[in-house]
Order: structure tokens, then sequence, then C-alpha cells
């Protein structure tokens, strides 16, 4: 399945996370992130041994996980996301100019409004993130 994710996601350069909708099943997604060195946050974040800050992680996660949503739910009309919860996030392992992010979830409820995902970064099979999100969605 084909998914334009810019046609769900608001997001734009520099702050567009989700390069591609990978798969979609039941309540299960994936979404890829190419982590690039001319990603403006390495300009700081360290120069001398450039690192993807976890807080960019997060972001990449919770906008994969609208994407996800938005093709579960068969639509990108659901409204505007919030992040409203980060639980449990743990950095395992760094992410660094070249690593390919595979941004995959499981939504875990969905209802007025509310939204809960179970997330995880991973870099191959090793997991550098994972946390569970919740999300507001105002109409």
């Amino acid at each position: 399945m084909e998914v334009d994710v810019k046609s769900i996601l608001p997001h734009r350069y520099p702050f567009l996370m989700v390069d591609a909708f990978i798969s979609q099943e039941g309540n299960e997604f994936e979404c890829i992130k190419n982590v690039s060195y001319n990603e403006p946050f390495f300009q700081g974040h360290f120069p001398e041994e450039p690192v993807m800050p976890g807080v960019m992680i997060v972001e990449a996660l919770a906008q994969a996980a609208a994407v996800g949503l938005a093709v579960r739910e068969g639509r990108s009309d659901q409204g505007m996301g919030y992040l409203a919860a980060i639980e449990s996030a743990k950095f395992r392992r760094k992410v660094v100019p070249g690593d390919q992010l595979r941004l995959t979830g499981q939504i875990l409820t969905f209802r007025r409004g509310l939204c809960k995902v179970e997330t995880a970064a991973l870099v191959g099979d090793d997991i550098a993130t994972e946390a569970t999100l919740t999300f507001i969605f105002a109409r």
C-alpha cells in the first residue's frame, strides 16, 4: 500500500521526521526515517560526534504513530494530534548519521479522542528507543 506521508502529517522540513510508510497490519505499523548527516540538529549535537537527540527520535515515533493511526482508520482527517504523555521511554543505542530508523508501533487504544501507542525505533534489529506515547486529538 502506497501512502503519502505529507498528506497525513502537517510537518514539513526540517521537522518532518518520517520519510516513508512501510506497512500496517491490524494495530501494528512501520515507517522509516533515514538519518542523514545534513539533519540540522547535528550542527550542534554534537559536531565532533553527531548523535540524534533522543527528543527527535521520540518525535519521529510520534509522527509515525500518527501515520499508522491514519492508515488504520482509513483517513487522514482524524484532526490534529498533540502529544500528551511519554511513558517508559528508554534509550538503548545511539542513532548516528547513516542509520535507518525503523519506526514501529502497536496502537493500544483509540477512543474519545485519546490514542495510546507502544512504539520502538530500531536500527537493523537493535532497539534504539522505546516509549509508550499518548495523544489527544482535537477536531
